[in-house]
């Protein structure tokens, strides 16, 4: 499956200036092509589901254009929109055809994002707690200074995972979890340890 919900902020190695990069489309639900796979967990059983019935339109020439790529523009159109509220994120899973939808269960989302999938398209609908924008905000709050915790420990990755979190990946999770949370509150961090990132040789 492929996350398509990941802010990443990344500090590069000595030499280089720190870097903070956010990915998002410019649907600006955070919905981005980054494959993070080997770093979660695979979804859990969804509480609901659904196979979309939409009528599929003639494919066009772009390669991505397909039933799923489709239904994922819709979904992200109600994400940005009148479900800014609800909507949580979105993993994607394509062998299967498939996309996982996290959200604050809402009848009427549920109702829309059925509509909006593709004949063949599966929804597979997680409860969350949280909407995406409280997300988005706390991850640029963690990541605004990323040199701020050195000589304590290494902030090296904050993203917003689709599921209802906050990733922060650090160098040393028992010393950075404590201050992390305390600075920032428990609530939707998760503190886990990532590998240095490298810049790549030019």
């Amino acid at each position: 499956m492929r996350n398509r919900s990941w802010i990443m902020a990344a500090v590069a190695t000595a030499g280089v200036v720190v870097g903070a990069a956010l990915y998002v489309d410019a649907s600006e639900t955070g919905h981005a092509d980054v494959d993070v796979a080997a770093s979660i967990s695979p979804s859990p059983p969804a509480e609901d589901w659904c196979v979309g019935t939409r009528t599929s339109p003639a494919d066009g020439d772009a390669p991505d254009d397909s039933p799923l790529n489709r239904t994922l523009a819709r979904i992200d159109k109600l994400a940005a929109g009148r479900y800014a509220d609800v909507y949580t994120g979105m993993g994607v899973d394509e062998d299967a055809d498939a996309a996982d939808v996290w959200r604050i269960p809402s009848y009427d989302f549920d109702t829309a994002a059925c509509d909006a999938a593709e004949e063949g398209v599966k929804l597979r609908l997680h409860p969350a707690d949280v909407d995406r924008r409280t997300l988005d905000a706390l991850a640029e709050r963690i990541s605004e200074d990323m040199t701020r915790w050195d000589g304590t420990f290494q902030l090296r990755e904050v993203g917003v995972d689709e599921r209802g979190f906050v990733r922060v990946g650090v160098d040393d999770p028992k010393k950075a979890e404590p201050l992390v949370e305390k600075e920032f509150g428990p609530r939707y961090i998760e503190v886990e340890y990532v590998d240095q990132a490298y810049a790549a040789e030019r």
